[in-house]
């Protein structure tokens, strides 16, 4: 058995099932290799995006119950270097990606220099681990590569690959994996029992989750705790749907919106417990450091021990998340620390803080009318940027990985590939991809990707000729209007170019109409809707 056929077969058996990227000749062996075990290879423009569609995949994967890592393809040199962007996004938002790279041989590296450079050297700030392919120890990297990107908060892991282990014969044989993930663990008795007392004396605790819970797939527990104590959970952006955010307990996502600050900060200074439940704040802005009162106690359920000092932590759990909770949840008795009109008040403020406008037409109006139109199970992801901060606080998720984005991170270019690999793995699930005109010029590409993938995603782009965001802070600071606006581009015609549906879109009834008509599409839909220039002013 070739080296490259060895590693795919330990992927496949950890139970892969995707493999995205752009081949070279570094590679070829390896991407023959996952194709022979069974990895579904799909071709994308740019190794960025190969990299988020390769999570999206993973997120409908985990939607289905099947938690496992997914691939990234890549060879030497600029294929290895246009892929760092992807890295550092699944490192700070905790996806288990299998980044493959090719490269050359240790010998012949000393004497050619054409595209060779340190791979590992590059990519260890940004991965979990980095390993180098050897004969004789492939069954053994490939078990602590697959380990560590699964284990604890998961993340990426680099594997470079020489040609020559990739292609030659191997002596080693495939073995069944010898190192196991953890099982699942709680803390002691005695340490619930501590935190339960100090909750059952708790006035107005307030609970806090987000990506660590989504990962520990622990929207039941969480569920269950907030239901019997009657306390509101905020989230992430990325934990949204934790709790239906239709619910009374829910007050939705936060991190980036100072609207959403005006009343989820002031709760969180009058709280005298706060249950931080898988929360990491890797996802929040610079104003959720230190959010509570001196006076708080802070019980921080974790898989890992949090040393960022982000905010003061009275009481940590480390364990198993989802476990956990539960165990706490057992041993509470129910109170009801909130009264549902005071829930409901908080909701209220939130809800008019992102209304619709009053004129009829804007992007909140926008995101209402879409999430009006399209069915509840529709599965949204966000790019960076102003429209990402107000879709996030209107769009309201059932279920947790059901609104994804780039949370910690917040790079651009990421919503379409994530889009485009949700639907990639969940192929009847409804996708809405909301993207500012910048973010989408800048991975235009992978239009072809669904076009060539059969890919029906509706793509809604906020046409704005700006960067609204950026612009906002320039005048916010007093600087001249620089660099951060540019002119229209024909979003339609170029969705004809590529083989897809584009239509200009300038009010709500248009929008609904043509949002249920690509519900029934076989290829991809551009809503091209036309906003103001500041559009965004005081809306988030």
């Amino acid at each position: 058995m070739r080296g490259a056929e060895v590693i795919a077969h330990k992927l496949a058996a950890a139970g892969c099932k995707f493999a995205f990227g752009i081949p070279g000749g570094e590679v070829l062996a390896l991407m023959d290799g996952l194709d022979k075990a069974g990895i579904q290879f799909a071709l994308v423009k740019h190794e960025n995006a190969g990299g988020f569609m390769a999570e999206g995949a993973w997120h409908a994967l985990a939607n289905q119950g099947h938690d496992a890592p997914v691939v990234l393809l890549a060879t030497l040199g600029p294929g290895v270097a246009n892929a760092v962007n992807t890295v550092a996004n699944a490192f700070q938002d905790r996806v288990p990606l299998v980044f493959l790279t090719g490269r050359v041989d240790g010998a012949e590296a000393e004497t050619y220099t054409h595209q060779v450079f340190d791979h590992q050297a590059m990519l260890r700030p940004i991965v979990k681990a980095s390993f180098r392919a050897e004969p004789g120890a492939l069954n053994a990297m490939m078990d602590k590569a697959l380990a560590v990107a699964m284990s604890g908060q998961p993340g990426p892991v680099h594997i470079d690959v020489p040609i020559s282990v990739a292609e030659k014969e191997q002596d080693e044989r495939l073995e069944p994996t010898r190192i196991p993930l953890p099982a699942p663990s709680i803390p002691t008795p005695a340490a619930l029992a501590e935190v339960a007392e100090i909750i059952a004396n708790a006035r107005q605790p307030v609970a806090i989750a987000g990506v660590d819970a989504v990962n520990a797939h622990a929207a039941p527990e969480i569920q269950a705790l907030c239901a019997k104590l009657q306390v509101p959970l905020i989230t992430s952006y990325k934990g949204k749907g934790l709790i239906d955010e239709a619910s009374e307990n829910s007050w939705g996502g936060a991190g980036l919106s100072p609207k959403a600050d005006e009343v989820l900060l002031p709760a969180l200074k009058a709280a005298d417990v706060v249950l931080l439940l898988g929360y990491d704040p890797i996802e929040m802005r610079v104003n959720w450091r230190m959010p509570w009162n001196d006076a708080a106690h802070c019980i921080d359920i974790s898989p890992v021990l949090r040393d960022h000092a982000m905010h003061r932590i009275t009481h940590s759990l480390v364990g198993d998340v989802k476990a956990t909770i539960a165990a706490l949840t057992d041993v509470l008795e129910p109170q009801r620390k909130w009264s549902s009109e005071a829930l409901l008040t908080a909701k209220a403020k939130l809800s008019t803080l992102f209304a619709a406008e009053a004129e009829g037409w804007g992007p909140a109006s926008v995101f209402h009318g879409l999430r009006k139109a399209l069915p509840a199970s529709t599965v949204a992801t966000a790019d960076s940027g102003a429209h990402r901060i107000l879709v996030s606080q209107i769009w309201e998720s059932p279920l947790p990985r059901r609104m994804l984005q780039s949370s910690a991170l917040c790079t651009m270019a990421c919503a379409l590939p994530l889009g485009a690999g949700y639907k990639f793995a969940s192929p009847t699930t409804p996708v809405v991809v909301f993207v500012g005109d910048a973010g989408l010029e800048m991975g235009l590409g992978e239009l072809s990707t669904l076009r060539d993938q059969k890919i029906p995603v509706i793509i809604c782009v906020l046409v704005d000729r700006s960067l609204a965001l950026i612009e906002l802070k320039q005048r916010n600071t007093q600087r001249p209007n620089l660099g951060v606006d540019f002119e229209e581009t024909d979003f339609p015609a170029i969705a004809k170019a590529y083989g897809g549906h584009g239509v200009w879109v300038e009010d709500t009834q248009s929008l609904e109409r043509e949002a249920k008509a690509a519900l029934d599409r076989d290829t991809f839909t551009i809503l091209a809707c036309r906003i103001d220039r500041r559009a965004y002013d005081g809306k988030i």
